[in-house]
């Protein structure tokens, strides 16, 4: 069984741009921007996380039901 880091690595880096952009955002004077931006990113990892979700669930499924 091999565990593969790149979804780790791909959430962390949309989550460190997403802080990077609400900083500097926030230091603009331009909170409401940033406040999007930040959902934004949240989005973006909540897909994320759904899709490696729903491998997981068909892997599961794959392995107890033998298909």
């Amino acid at each position: 069984m091999d565990f593969d880091l790149a979804p780790v690595f791909q959430i962390g880096a949309v989550g460190f741009i997403t802080a990077i952009l609400q900083t500097v955002l926030k230091q603009a004077g331009k909170e409401d921007i940033a406040h999007w931006a930040t959902l934004v990113g949240f989005i973006i990892v909540l897909f994320m996380v759904v899709h490696y979700v729903g491998d997981l669930f068909t892997e599961v499924k794959r392995v107890f039901l033998f298909n």
